[in-house]
């Protein structure tokens, strides 16, 4: 079987989840036998492959290109949704004139003219920012979702807002998990010969510094706490603002250790008590999975997929609640870690039960 994998054209250089998943899933396909190439272009010749793969339909503008081209070639579509609104953090939390008009616009309309700005701003209009215009975002969403032969969500969950939000019946979809590399994290390295060992015990946030993630109200949740809080991951460059009030509100028992390998990372989450990952929203946030492959008990948001995953073994709390995060965090912290966690996610989300019913997606596309 050859197929194609395409999305959205500044993939590279803007890099996120839905890389890692492309990446990863091409990878593991590749070691089942399937043919994977990657292209971003808008319209390539499909001469020899089977069928075309479809990343992320919260970027609609590229990858609906991409569909039109596949039907003018008689290719069957698949599509990884990576499908996740932040309205409710748009709407309470963004703060300034971009909250007020949230308030005032619906999802879609917000997504459109988001789009419109930034592509503009950066000078990357193109044929299907031109579509947009006319079709409207969530009118470009729609026909690309009404043109997938078989879905492959990340979640049930997932895959029931999907339907709902676009009026779906009869569809045909896997639940293709979001994964962790078990050739990676593995519980191999020990807390006494780690570099992180002044870090024991503490709470670990792998993420972005930016508002989706709430990192302000982490920050204010172990303010004043025996606790010490680190956090690894890359300052969002476009709220600079907030990234300065992130600073602010650290105390001494927080630490900034910036973007990190996962070989080192590793070493992090098997020195941490506690991973928390507080976001508006999570389908269900990768580096919460590799925390609790590693032995971390974990903290996450109730927002979006999380408890598809981890069920009654996670400690939930809501983004925009000191006291409920403070208290997610106390309870996270006393409990022994259940091992029936790991067992859990070592079975069912790891990257080769992604491949096998991504395959299965795919043969049921082209019987």
């Amino acid at each position: 079987m050859k197929v194609l994998f395409q999305s959205r054209a500044n993939l590279y250089t803007a890099p996120g989840g839905d890389l890692v998943q492309m990446e990863k899933t091409k990878k593991y396909l590749e070691k089942e036998g399937v043919i994977v190439d990657i292209s971003l272009e808008p319209e390539p010749d499909l001469t020899g492959y089977d069928l075309v793969h479809l990343f992320n339909l919260m970027e609609p503008q590229d990858i609906y290109i991409q569909l039109k081209n596949a039907q003018k070639q008689n290719k069957k579509v698949v599509l990884s949704t990576i499908y996740g609104l932040y309205t409710e953090f748009e709407r309470k939390a963004r703060g300034g004139l971009f909250q007020y008009v949230a308030n005032v616009l619906s999802p879609y309309q917000i997504g459109y003219l988001k789009t419109i700005i930034k592509y503009v701003a950066e000078g990357r209009m193109h044929k299907g920012v031109y579509k947009m215009l006319f079709k409207g975002y969530y009118g470009m969403m729609k026909e690309i979702v009404d043109n997938t032969s078989v879905f492959l969500p990340n979640s049930d969950s997932e895959m029931l807002r999907v339907a709902k939000e676009f009026k779906l019946k009869g569809y045909n979809y896997f639940n293709v998990p979001n994964a962790i590399d078990k050739e990676v994290f593995t519980d191999d390295t020990t807390v006494l010969d780690n570099e992180f060992s002044q870090y024991k015990d503490c709470i670990l946030c792998a993420a972005r510094i930016e508002g989706r993630k709430s990192t302000l109200t982490l920050v204010q949740a172990v303010k004043d706490s025996p606790y010490q809080l680190v956090l690894v991951g890359k300052e969002s460059a476009n709220q600079k603002k907030y990234v300065e009030q992130v600073h602010a509100a650290a105390g001494s028992n927080v630490h900034f250790l910036g973007i990190m390998p996962h070989e080192q990372l590793k070493k992090l989450y098997k020195a941490a008590k506690v991973h928390a990952l507080v976001s508006w929203m999570e389908t269900p946030g990768l580096s919460s999975l590799e925390a609790a492959a590693m032995g971390c008990n974990i903290v996450v948001t109730k927002k979006g997929d999380t408890e598809d995953y981890f069920k009654d073994y996670a400690y939930y709390c809501e983004p925009d609640n000191v006291a409920s995060i403070r208290k997610a965090i106390d309870e996270a912290y006393a409990a022994p870690f259940n091992p029936e966690l790991k067992e859990r996610i070592l079975e069912n989300y790891i990257w080769e039960k992604t491949a096998s019913q991504t395959i299965k997606g795919y043969e049921l596309a082209l019987r």
